[in-house]
């Protein structure tokens, strides 16, 4: 969502990198690239008048002039303001201290109210709440069956006593949403269900019926919490039916929906700085997974190239099998090899955190790989995976038996040419070597990496000190003559040698009766 913002803010702090003290006309001229990138991402003008000023302050100031890396200083600087601009800090849903906890859902339509309904149901289940799901929306063409459908997939129950409007009554709707907004709520107390989920009406534009409505029904159900659902790819328009619902319904948080897209999105970054209430919650795309608490910091320093390892640490906990981990973490520390059956599991558990391609993009200075992450292929995986389970359980444990006929069987199994069995075989064998010297004694090059206790490590530093081999010549005649002088080294050598065993007694020396042996046992001796 925002590439173009962080492709510009990232270039920009290039050009300060190397000097040691920055003028006043370095300062405007960052200031100045800051305010075209935030007004290209339509960032409003107000909230981009206020930030670059305030960036210029603290830039002018003594933190700046007085820090041992002025441009480090700066993006500091502008990550704290941009941390500020979206809300400060993380805000989290208050829960009732009595009875349901009521969330009403307000929005545009086509905001994606009804599908963030369920994905917040399922994140609130995974919390260990018992969310219930309010079919309010009477107005739109089966939008009552779309919250059915959505509520099916997430495993949360919903209230629809009336069906809404179909094609052929789009004029005279079933039901009252008001009426059906309380009987929820009831229904949640009967059922005891400790959160309530209403989700509301919406137009293709704000008109006063929809306010009114939208009115009626907080007063009626009285929510502890008013979400604002807005779509990212909005534009300008953002700021302007933000703060029309803010005067209708008065909402305490905001939710920023289709963040996947590919549009400047800097529109949602106005949002709380206009409106004054917090983005709480951010849906990332069309699964009912695609969902996360929103951390200001954390977006403030994807936005910056800085990564967001703290959510992609998050999700791998969420996620990763921790036996499987243990299993794992074992089986290196006692240095046995890596299959491909291992392989298998770690890609199962990486498959299970989400897309490649996001997590990837999490990773600190990602927009610098951004083009060959966005042409990497997500079935690049599938096509892994299905050679991988072509194989027989005996293969996966020993590769190196996979012959011509045996790659060829596979290439069938799994669908794909041979060549991408050998190029397959080929990486796992890499990693394979990469991992044993990992646990025997380090990767070579890799300072402060030593080796496991108990496994060598300095078979390396013994072969930069021992002498070279003599390279052999190219020319017959010459390596003929090479072989004759070595066999004449060699026979001297030999000849120098004193005769006798190999700890310097000659034959004479030695008397088997010292030894102290059995008796008859001196014939084995040669005596």
């Amino acid at each position: 969502m925002f590439n173009s913002l962080s492709d510009r803010l990232t270039a920009t702090f290039k050009n300060l990198r190397g000097k040691g003290r920055l003028t006043e006309a370095d300062v405007d001229a960052t200031v100045r690239e800051i305010r075209r990138a935030l007004l290209d991402a339509d960032v409003a003008v107000p909230v981009v008048r206020e930030f670059t000023g305030r960036v210029r302050e603290r830039a002018l100031g003594a933190e700046v002039s007085g820090a041992l890396n002025p441009s480090q200083q700066i993006v500091k600087i502008v990550n704290e303001e941009l941390v500020e601009i979206l809300g400060g800090e993380t805000r989290r849903i208050r829960l009732a201290k009595s009875g349901p906890t009521i969330i009403m859902l307000a929005g545009l339509q086509g905001a994606g109210k009804t599908t963030l309904a369920g994905k917040l149901s399922k994140w609130l289940k995974a919390q260990g709440h018992s969310p219930l799901l309010v079919a309010c929306d009477l107005q739109r063409p089966n939008a009552v069956n779309q919250l059915q459908i959505v509520g099916q997939r997430a495993k949360v129950p919903v209230f629809a006593p009336h069906p809404g409007a179909t094609y052929t009554e789009l004029e005279h709707p079933a039901g009252d949403p008001v009426e059906v907004a309380r009987a929820g709520v009831e229904e949640a107390r009967q059922k005891l269900h400790d959160v309530v989920i209403v989700d509301t009406a919406g137009r293709l534009g704000v008109d006063v019926d929809m306010m009114e409505q939208a009115r009626q029904i907080r007063r009626a159900i009285v929510p502890n919490e008013v979400l604002f659902v807005i779509d990212s790819m909005i534009g300008q328009d953002a700021v302007n039916t933000a703060l029309a619902f803010d005067e209708g319904v008065n909402f305490t948080g905001i939710v920023l929906s289709k963040l996947d897209g590919d549009a400047r999105g800097g529109a949602a970054l106005s949002v709380a700085s206009v409106t004054g209430k917090p983005v709480m919650f951010a849906s990332t795309g069309e699964g009912l997974d695609d969902f996360e608490l929103f951390h200001p910091d954390r977006m403030a320093s994807r936005i910056l190239d800085m990564g967001d390892v703290l959510t992609l640490i998050e999700q791998a906990e969420k996620s990763w099998d921790k036996d499987e981990a243990a299993r794992m973490a074992k089986k290196f520390a006692d240095q046995e090899d890596f299959t491909l059956e291992d392989f298998l599991a770690q890609m199962q558990q990486i498959r299970n955190m989400g897309s490649m391609k996001k997590m990837l993009m999490m990773m600190p200075g990602a927009q610098n790989i951004r083009q060959q992450l966005e042409q990497f292929d997500e079935r690049e995986i599938d096509r892994v995976e299905a050679i991988v389970r072509s194989m027989t359980p005996h293969e996966r444990v020993a590769p190196k038996i996979i012959n011509g006929s045996r790659r060829a069987r596979i290439a069938r199994g799994s669908g794909v040419h041979v060549s991408e069995v050998n190029g397959l075989l080929e990486r796992f064998a890499q990693a394979q070597k990469m991992m044993k010297k990992m646990a025997q004694g380090g990767m070579p090059g890799m300072p402060g990496m030593p080796g496991m206790p108990g496994a060598g490590g300095g078979a390396r530093k013994n072969a930069k000190n021992a002498p070279k081999k003599k390279a052999k010549s190219g020319n017959p005649a010459k390596a003929a003559q090479e072989r004759k002088e070595a066999e004449a080294r060699r026979a001297n050598a030999a000849k120098a040698l004193p005769t006798g065993a190999a700890f310097g007694q000659q034959p004479g020396d030695f008397d088997p009766s010292q030894l102290n042996l059995p008796k008859g046992f001196d014939k084995f001796l040669g005596k």
